[in-house]
């Protein structure tokens, strides 16, 4: 006999109290982009800000995966619970996505306290989802104690984690060509843990050594370029406070035999911890937030023009432009300005 649907605030109602197919469900809902989702939020906001949310970047085949799932078993041995959210990359030709993290992490299944949910990025840039602070979000109310986040592994696009997560661990790997091509990339800037992956590879100490250079060269800037906009990455201890920032410390592991990992979970706890003693968790909590807010407002001012000017107006503007007839600075002001 088939189950009746379930509305969104008993979704919610039963992902708070331990559900996993409601949890499941809810993260589905979340993911659709509709006014139920936006209503389930309003409900799992308020429960949330307890766990800590982990962000794992860096370039492909750097181990990101393996590393994670190294990771869920070490704060599982130590008895936390852990929401693990892997973003892999839709197709731009098929529209799929192979949403193949969970296989690598089949080791996990089984486990009660890990939930493993992988998203498609379905065209959103930046490395995440659409919908990954609102997952992250749930699964945060649910009551889990840490919330892993997996980037595509885009290199430069990734710095949009440093707005979801509250600490950013930065993956390097030996072997993948030049030591700083992270640097050059701009990726070390968000990094709050530098993790070098596969360092039992030869050419492991030489990439040590160029991250403890630019390390060294002075504080990273806070700031980066993000697809045409400056985004600032957070830095709230005052000027007369810089000499005790949080230095990002390096960490060696080898994650397909373990090695390592206990080391990399005790500098994300010294992090946290950090963040909690020199007020820069709160400063990031607000700049999350505000970062959160003109997204969406983006999204729904341009859904409510869109719907307002009409498929066809706005078909005509367009045509305009690309035959420059119109710019698309006096084309934009003509659609505001109705």
């Amino acid at each position: 006999m088939r189950q009746a649907r379930r509305s969104p605030r008993e979704l919610v109602d039963g992902a708070l109290t331990g559900d996993r197919r409601a949890l499941a469900r809810l993260i589905s809902l979340l993911e659709s982009d509709t006014q139920a989702a936006a209503e389930c939020v309003a409900h799992l906001h308020p429960r949330a800000g307890r766990a800590a949310t982990v962000g794992v970047t860096g370039a492909p085949g750097t181990g990101k995966s393996t590393l994670v799932n190294e990771l869920a078993k070490a704060f599982r041995r130590q008895g936390r619970t852990v929401g693990v959210i892997a973003i892999d990359p839709t197709s731009p030709f098929s529209g799929g996505a192979i949403l193949g993290d969970r296989i690598r992490m089949r080791d996990l299944s089984g486990d009660d306290g890990v939930f493993i949910r992988s998203m498609a990025t379905r065209g959103s840039l930046g490395g995440l989802a659409r919908a990954t602070a609102d997952v992250a979000c749930a699964l945060d109310a649910a009551g889990f104690d840490v919330v892993l986040i997996e980037t595509v592994g885009a290199g430069q696009s990734e710095v949009d984690i440093a707005r979801t997560a509250g600490s950013v661990l930065v993956v390097e790997a030996p072997g993948l060509g030049d030591e700083v091509q992270a640097i050059k990339a701009g990726i070390l800037e968000i990094a709050d843990v530098l993790v070098v992956n596969k360092a039992d590879r030869e050419g492991a100490e030489n990439t040590v050594r160029a991250l403890q250079a630019m390390l060294d060269l002075g504080a990273a800037p806070r700031a980066v370029r993000h697809h045409g906009q400056v985004m600032d990455v957070p830095d709230s201890s005052p000027p007369a406070d810089r000499a005790s920032d949080w230095r990002p410390p390096i960490v060696k592991t080898v994650a397909v035999e373990g090695k390592g990992i206990d080391e990399l979970v005790a500098a994300i706890d010294r992090h946290q911890t950090h963040l909690e003693a020199s007020g820069e968790g709160e400063a990031r909590r607000r700049q999350r937030a505000e970062a959160e807010l003109e997204t969406i407002l983006r999204e729904t001012l341009l859904a409510r023009l869109r719907q307002q000017v009409g498929r066809v107006e706005l078909d005509g503007v367009v045509d305009r432009v690309a035959s420059r007839e119109l710019d698309p600075y006096t084309a934009a002001r003509t659609l505001i300005d109705g």
